[in-house]
């Protein structure tokens, strides 16, 4: 197999393996795959797990409730308990038991005055009258009553009841005594009777004899001397008292049926225990469980559907946001798998916290460290990507967290959720040092305390304790979230080659073995490549591209030089150049090595690849002009031209506008470097002749560069190029040539 078929099968192979990364297929699957994991994360909260059990049979699980529901039986007891507690209503009647003793001494005065009836007919008249007159009381009473509340039956009978149980028997004896009464005794006891009966009747009397046993006292302290008259008051006073309060049985149903209608439900609320484990499942209990449809003969495949929808809803939105984004993200499935792993960890992070929470523990969800996904987004990713995992995140948290159920989402939860991850993007944005992602997480830390004890203070429903538990929770998630995002940076950046910022600032450090191996054995290459740095980061930020992988990759770009210093022109010093004396093929050849050993030394050192792209790249595809024309003017007469091809480094071509500015940055430093005293002019047209060569050979042909853009370049170039030469600036017309050793120098 000769070389060329090997380059051709090697090409396939590699477009093979880095297919993948931009295939629509796979995109689709990291879509579903996060679709999958927003379904089975919110599944044990919206999803009720079944059972398949039997009344009387033994339960193999602790089952809990799924949602809140009305306990009947309870509630039925607290009704009842309710109305139990309610005393019986009583109605105090006007019984005009006055009036009642009138009547009696108008009928002692009417038949005592007949002289026609003797006394045993009076006897036998005051037995049929008293009992009659007492008749037509009561009667007149009941008709009252009936008038004022006809459909009261039942406190009709029970004054009927009463009245006639404690109606009082005047004894034989006294019958033989209310013919001797004279008209005068009678004047005299008729106002001490109806005082007596006034005064007793003013009380309530449920029972008349409690009454009755007071009227001998109170006839004894009347003006009454004789004994036969005070014992007659007596009889006739126990006659017209009766009981004045009577059970109200209607009313008294009322106020307890008030009293059931007015008892709170009982409720089974979500997470309680429904059955224990080896507790036998009742009647009552199955009926539960059936209401809360989780019996296995009763599915409900609704909550599906809606889960199935509101995960498809939100990759939805995650997908037309990203599909949008101006971010590589859009196009890249690496980023898109570095996302989806970081949604996988935060959410698993989030589960295990919300393990621990119950009805008792409600408060440990403040502990979930929410806010590590979107500051690992910021930071891996983007900003505008991580505010949208920010709302997504509240959301998740709202749903995971609420265990109370009387609404899909619980606000806390999803306020605190998104106020911590809003905080930890802008926190974040320019962190530079790990101790950057630790004052975050303080930051995190001091906002969400101040947004719980807000729903705290609002929900107006707290003790010492739970403030205390809420607040001590919050603090500890963001130092919870500092923590873990410091030990999983580094497995981002190894596993996916992502450069940060944090792992850029520590590949700068002047310390690392590789920028100490160019600083001691090439110092003029060092100089080069810090200088390189410099313009190159201002370049790069002045149209948008990642200023510091500019800086740190121009640390690196040269570092193959090490292999053979004396062969570049910075590193000569004083000694002679070695090019003048060997053929200008090998000196092409050692010129052009340095970029493929400096790939090979930074793979070795485990380098990220944008680094190495950047140093295999900066010369893309350029002619060795010095080399070229030298050969060309060794070569004899008459023979076959010499190709350009043999005399260009073999690239690939800048994939990146960074490695492409890294290398018009390089060669305007060498460029300017070889002038002596130069003027703004020279700058002028030194770097955009650099820039124009370039473009007009192609080798920005696959980076996204615009001729805005390398305008822009141009003129940040000069700007930076005057700040540092220009105490050595000469403005009269140009003065130097290039020596012949200078094209060696811009290679």
């Amino acid at each position: 197999m000769d070389q060329n078929q090997r380059i051709s099968i090697d090409g396939k192979h590699s477009y093979r393996l880095g297919g993948w990364k931009t295939s629509l297929g796979i995109r689709l699957l990291l879509f579903a795959l996060l679709g999958l994991l927003f379904y089975f994360a919110l599944a044990g909260r919206l999803i009720p797990q079944t059972y398949d059990i039997e009344p009387g049979a033994v339960s193999e699980k602790t089952i809990y409730a799924t949602k809140q529901i009305e306990n009947a039986i309870e509630t039925q007891k607290a009704k009842e308990e309710a109305a139990r507690r309610v005393q019986p209503v009583y109605s105090i009647l006007p019984m005009k038991n006055e009036s009642l003793i009138e009547t009696i001494f108008e009928k002692l005065r009417q038949i005592n005055a007949d002289e026609q009836l003797s006394t045993n007919d009076k006897v036998n008249v005051f037995r049929n009258v008293f009992p009659t007159m007492y008749s037509d009381y009561t009667g007149n009473l009941y008709t009252s009553i009936r008038a004022s509340d006809p459909a009261n039956d039942g406190l009709l009978n029970e004054v009927k009841t009463a009245l006639t149980e404690q109606q009082y028997r005047i004894p034989e004896e006294v019958y033989f005594k209310f013919p001797r009464l004279t008209k005068e005794d009678l004047d005299a006891m008729e106002p001490v009777a109806k005082d007596v009966v006034s005064r007793l009747m003013n009380d309530q009397l449920p029972n008349a004899q409690s009454a009755r046993t007071r009227v001998a006292e109170l006839v004894n302290t009347s003006p009454l001397t004789k004994n036969t008259s005070r014992e007659m008051v007596q009889e006739l006073a126990r006659f017209v008292i009766t009981p004045n309060k009577f059970a109200n049985q209607k009313a008294t149903d009322q106020e307890r049926a008030e009293a059931r209608e007015g008892t709170k439900p009982v409720y089974i609320n979500k997470g309680d225990i429904l059955v224990h484990k080896g507790e036998m499942v009742s009647d009552e209990t199955y009926e539960r469980l059936k209401t809360m449809d989780l019996l296995k003969e009763k599915v409900n495949y609704w909550p599906q559907l809606g889960l199935t929808l509101l995960s498809g809803l939100f990759v939805l939105g995650l997908y037309m946001f990203v599909r949008q984004s101006e971010h590589s993200i859009r196009s890249n499935n690496v980023q898109l798998l570095m996302l989806v792993l970081i949604y996988v960890l935060n959410i698993t992070g989030m589960k295990i916290v919300a393990l621990g929470q119950n009805m008792d523990y409600a408060n440990i969800g403040y502990l979930a460290p929410v806010a590590m996904g979107t500051m690992l987004i910021a930071i891996l990713i983007g900003m505008p990507i991580a505010f949208v995992s920010s709302i997504l995140f509240a959301l998740l948290s709202s749903i995971i967290y609420n265990i109370k159920g009387e609404v899909l989402f619980d606000f806390r939860y999803g306020l605190l959720a998104l106020v911590v991850c809003i905080t930890s993007v802008f926190a974040i944005q320019r962190a530079n040092q790990r101790a950057s992602i630790l004052r975050s997480g303080i930051m995190i830390s001091l906002t969400g305390a101040v947004a719980i004890l807000a729903v705290t203070f609002l929900d107006n429903v707290y003790t010492r304790t739970e403030i205390m538990m809420s607040f001590g929770f919050t603090v500890a998630s963001g130092l919870l979230t500092a923590v873990l995002v410091i030990g999983l940076m580094p497995f981002f950046e190894v596993s996916f080659g992502i450069l940060s910022p944090l792992k850029l600032v520590e590949l700068s450090n002047p310390n690392h073995p590789l920028l100490r191996k160019l600083l001691t054995e090439t110092p003029g290459t060092y100089h080069h490549s810090v200088m390189v740095g410099n313009l190159s980061e201002a370049a790069a930020e002045s149209v948008g591209a990642n200023g510091l992988l500019c800086r740190v990759g121009s640390y690196y770009h040269d570092i193959g030089k090490t292999k053979r210093p004396s062969y570049f022109i910075e590193n000569q010093m004083s000694m002679g150049n070695p090019h003048d004396h060997i053929e200008p093929a090998l000196s092409k050849s050692i010129i052009v090595a340095h970029a493929r050993d400096g790939v090979e030394m930074l793979k070795e050192h485990n380098m990220p690849k944008p680094i190495r792209d950047i140093a295999e790249q900066h010369h893309g595809t350029t002619l060795l002009k010095f080399f070229y024309f030298k050969a060309k003017k060794l070569q004899p007469e008459g023979a076959e031209p010499i190709p350009e091809e043999e005399y260009r480094y073999p690239g690939p071509n800048a994939q990146s506008k960074e490695a492409a500015i890294v290398g018009i940055a390089d060669g305007v430093e060498a460029a300017v470097r070889s002038l002596r005293n130069p003027s703004i002019e020279q700058i002028d047209t030194m770097v955009r002749k650099i820039i124009k060569d370039r473009l007009d050979d192609g080798q920005f042909n696959e980076c996204d560069l615009t001729l805005r853009e390398l305008d822009t370049i141009a003129k940040t170039l000069n700007e930076t190029l005057l700040g540092i030469f220009h105490s050595r600036i000469e403005y009269p017309a140009d003065t130097a040539a290039k020596s012949d050793g200078k094209e060696a120098k811009q290679a």
